[in-house]
Formats: structure tokens, sequence, C-alpha cells
């Protein structure tokens, strides 16, 4: 089988150093399999924004046994909360702290995306200290009768029998195998930053996650690292900024003027951000395939998302984990293993890339510009009823025991 002996585990190379790449790469180790894995950047790091980790994300880091990192680093909010965008009234998403954990299992974490990198980081090089490869871009790959090869721009090429392209919304993987992906653009972007807890008075620095809701935008607030970060999302629609990108940097002039009529905590927020980034979201069609032989994607790679259902990095972990699980159940078979995983994920992240979508026109509704109309409209969209149908399904599942 060109890079292994009879009987042995495949050697796996991934493409990309995120999220899910790491953690495919820590389930992989943890398994007994080889990993390589080839990441772009010069430095292991990422941007400072935070990520939203629910059951079915601390699921994935339980199963690898990384729960105490996650508690030490993260953040268990009380619960989540909708607000209307010019009052600040108030109505209730769901509760979350013991209440997730007895619901479901586990708990509902907000960490910094830098953290939950770096937890991920650590497990793969006290696994196997020299498994992460930097400044190695990605330019192609090829198959052969015994496995795959990985080609690097600098020309350096690396054998194995598994390649995982999880190399984000550009992917070259992907390119290679499938051919463009269409983006639309949605006409809006995002703004993204960390504000000092200890910047905000007592009225601003909640113990929850909060959803303002408005008519052309909406903003997402929640505690990270520990408590002593507020994580800011701010999305609104304007199509004169469409660079696809988390790391282009924005003003706090810029943003306060993109939030007119907004309530003053709101806008108090935004003048603390401590450096505003500017990220323009794009809707990409769910993948059909994912892969070819013994190639496949995972994580934004294959289900890039729209951010209005918090699930991009949870989907990324919930793949890493159903991917090593199905390499490990089928290992005589790498090909036949990346198809099974692939079926088991398809119908999952597709149903998440389209709910996510749809969310975005229960976020940014003309009623809610409506005083009269805005309280009737957020009691309806987010009744409790209405709730349970949007987020059960997806708290529920389980990437350490679903059917492969």
């Amino acid at each position: 089988m060109g890079n292994r002996s009879m009987g042995s585990k495949p050697k796996v190379l991934i493409a990309g150093a995120g999220l899910g790449g790491l953690c495919a790469a820590a389930a992989l180790l943890q398994r007994g399999f080889d990993v390589e894995v080839y990441e772009q950047a010069a430095e292991l790091k990422e941007v400072g924004a935070g990520v939203q980790l629910s059951p079915n994300g601390t699921c994935v880091m339980h199963d690898l046994g990384l729960d105490e990192p996650l508690q030490e680093w993260g953040f268990e909010p009380a619960g989540k909360e909708i607000r209307l965008w010019d009052t600040g009234q108030t109505f209730k998403l769901f509760d979350l702290g013991a209440e997730a954990r007895e619901r479901y299992g586990f708990p509902y974490m907000m960490m910094h995306r830098a953290d939950l990198h770096r937890i991920l980081a650590d497990e793969v090089i006290r696994l196997k200290p020299d498994a992460i490869h930097l400044n190695a871009r990605c330019s192609g790959f090829e198959q052969h009768a015994g496995g795959v090869r990985l080609v690097m721009e600098d020309g350096s090429v690396a054998s194995g029998d598994v390649l995982v392209g999880a190399d984000g919304l550009h992917s070259r993987v992907r390119q290679q195998m499938l051919g463009p992906h269409k983006a639309t653009f949605t006409g809006g972007f995002a703004w993204r930053g960390v504000i000092p807890m200890n910047r905000l008075p007592a009225r601003l620095a909640q113990p929850v996650g909060a959803n303002w809701v408005g008519p052309n935008g909406h903003i997402i607030l929640y505690p990270v690292r520990r408590g002593e970060l507020m994580n800011f999302v701010g999305h609104v629609e304007r199509d004169d900024w469409q660079i696809e990108s988390w790391t282009e940097v924005g003003t706090v002039e810029e943003c306060l003027a993109d939030f007119p009529g907004w309530s003053d905590d709101i806008r108090e927020m935004i003048r603390n951000i401590e450096v505003p980034f500017k990220w323009a979201l794009f809707l990409r069609e769910p993948l059909d395939k994912w892969g070819e032989g013994p190639v496949t994607l995972l994580g934004d790679a294959c289900h890039a998302t729209l951010p209005y259902l918090a699930q991009g990095a949870n989907m990324a972990l919930e793949d890493a984990l159903v991917l090593a699980r199905a390499l490990d159940q089928y290992q005589s078979d790498p090909a036949l293993a990346l198809r099974r995983y692939e079926d088991a994920r398809r119908e999952r992240t597709t149903r998440i890339v389209n709910r996510s979508a749809d969310n975005l026109n229960r976020f940014h509704n003309d009623a809610l510009a409506d005083p009269l109309l805005a309280a009737a409209y957020a009691e309806k969209e987010w009744h409790p009823d209405r709730i349970r149908e949007r987020y059960e399904w997806l708290f529920r599942y389980n990437a350490a025991t679903v059917p492969i």
C-alpha cells in the first residue's frame, strides 16, 4: 500500500492547521494513526475572535479528553437572550449552564478562537511533536496506486495514504478535485472584535450571550476567555465591502457609522472594541460530493456556512471525530472509510448551512423597525416551541456515537 506495511494503519496527510485540521489530527493520533499536518502560515495562531461551542461541539472535546482545558479557558454562560436593537428589550432564548449539561450531557461553552486552537495544537504536539509543518502552502495533489502525494508551492512533496483538505474557504484541494465553488455575496459583512471586560460597566458585562436584532443588522455578544473578554460580532447590510477574510482591519468610527440609531449600550460596546476586523459574508451551495479515492474535505472546505447558527466550528469538530472513527473502523480500505465519513456527515451539514441562511431574514426583519410590531415579532419568532424546533436537533447530535 505504498506508505504502509500490511496491517498497519493508513498514513494521513492534512492540509490546513485550523480548528478542523488540528482536531482531526488529534483524534487520529489518539487512535494510533501517523499524521502530518501542513499549514501555509508561518506561525500557528488564530485571529482574535470568539467561537461558540454548543453541546454537539463540546461533546467532541470531551471525547478527546480535552474537557479540562476547555473549562479552564472557556466561559460557560448562564443563558442566551434576544434583545431589540434600539430599546434593548429582552426575550429569553434558552437557559444554559447546568441546564444544558443536564439536557444534553455536555456544556455550552464560549471560547476565544485562539484558546480553542491552542488547546487542539497542544494535544497534537503532545502526541507527535513534529506533526505540524509551517510555511507549507499546498498547491495541489497527485493520486497514485499506492496513495496520494501533497505538493507544496515550494516544490516539496509529502506522501501518504489519505489526504484531508482542511484548507478552508479557498481550499486548493477542493478546487483541484471539484473545480471552482461558486460563492454568492449576501449583501452584508460582519464586524468582529473583542472588548476587555474591565472596560465595561457592570450592566454591560453580563454572563450571558445576547443576540441584538434589528431591521438591517444584528449584533452578537458573549463572554470568552474565562469572562475576561466580551466577543463582538456585528452583522450589517452593506455591499461596498466584499473581501472574504477575517483579518482585514477597520476602524471603530466606521463600525459606529454602520449602526446608527442603535441602543447607547451597543454604541458604548463598539467604542471599546480593541481592533475591529471586517469580514464579507458569502453563501455557497452545499457540495454533493466531498472527495474521491483517498482524498476528502473537512470543515469550511466542504460546507462553509453563514454564522447565523453559530455552528461553523462545531461542524468542523464533528467532521474531525467522525472522520477519525471512519478511518479507524475501515482502516484496510481508506477510500471506503472516506465515503462512509462523507455519507455520515453530508445531510447534517447541508441542513445546517441551509438553516443558517434562513436565519438571516429572521434576524434582519422590517418588523423590527416598527416599535408597534417589534416586540410581537420577537415573541413569535423566539417562542419556546420555535426555539426547540431550531436547536434541539443541533445540540443532541453526538459525533462519538453516530453510525458510520
